[in-house]
């Protein structure tokens, strides 16, 4: 038997870190196949996910600038996919190319483990941000019976989101945000705002309420200057990075047939990768 080629797939995709967590996975399971990481064309791309079906790989990740491309060409979406609009899993099922969106699930996750019980007494959770990320994140906190205010600096973007997110999720200006984060349970940074190279996100946290936490998808730096702000105000944080590592998961499980656990070996691994000291 041919042993399962997986990938990423992207336009850069150097930056990717899925090639050493999934590397990583296969030589502690020791199992055999593979997981590299693509660089397509744009171009190219619509033909490269068509293809899947019948090629020699059983799938794999994608990731910018192709996540709507690959929901528009999977002929079958989970739940998740079909909500945020996204893609970036993808494998072959009776000759069909299937998608699932895993970001939301690995957003969940995360809080689950670094931040244990913190959707016990569900409430207001404020979201920053209107793209991928926010859709992921936004289904996730629905799902665990938060009302999410997504805060976006382009209102007419943040509302079309919360139209499809559904019942339960509502669009405001960035300038409610104290009014937002004085009700707010959670705050989630889903921009690039405070991502090494992009500009500094800049809101104050003094009307969030005291016992919030507040979390970054960023993960490089891995401590924001949004978790900085909020960590010297004595409130609980939990970074970005662990959102990458779960949400790789259950397309690890789908290729090659073991669900792997994050653990923090794998953290450090990607830490170190990241020129980051654990």
């Amino acid at each position: 038997m041919t042993p399962p080629r997986a990938f990423v797939v992207g336009w850069p995709i150097a930056q990717s870190r899925s090639p050493l967590i999934h590397g990583h996975w296969l030589k502690i399971h020791r199992l055999s196949g593979s997981y590299e990481g693509l660089a397509v064309p744009p171009d190219e791309i619509e033909a490269f996910l068509a293809g899947l079906p019948g090629s020699t790989r059983v799938g794999g990740n994608v990731t910018v600038p192709y996540k709507a491309i690959a929901h528009r060409l999977a002929s079958e979406r989970d739940a998740v996919a079909e909500a945020t609009g996204a893609v970036n899993t993808l494998w072959i099922e009776d000759g069909k190319l299937c998608g699932s969106n895993t970001d939301g699930p690995g957003f969940l996750a995360n809080l689950d483990e670094n931040a244990v019980g913190w959707d016990t007494r569900p409430g207001d959770a404020v979201v920053l941000g209107s793209g991928g990320a926010a859709a992921a994140v936004g289904w996730g906190l629905k799902a665990r019976g938060f009302h999410v205010h997504l805060a976006n600096r382009t209102l007419s973007h943040a509302e079309a989101l919360a139209k499809r997110l559904g019942p339960g999720v509502s669009a405001h200006e960035w300038r409610a945000l104290p009014s937002l984060l004085r009700q707010a349970h959670l705050l989630v940074n889903t921009t690039t705002l405070g991502m090494i190279g992009k500009e500094a996100l800049e809101i104050d946290l003094k009307p969030l309420r005291d016992g919030a936490l507040v979390t970054d998808v960023v993960y490089v730096p891995l401590e924001t200057p949004l978790l900085a702000s909020a960590r010297a105000r004595g409130l609980a944080t939990v970074d970005g990075l662990g959102m990458l590592l779960h949400q790789a998961v259950p397309g690890f499980e789908r290729w090659f047939g073991v669900r792997p656990t994050v653990t923090a070996e794998l953290r450090r691994l990607v830490l170190a990768d990241l020129g980051v000291a654990a």
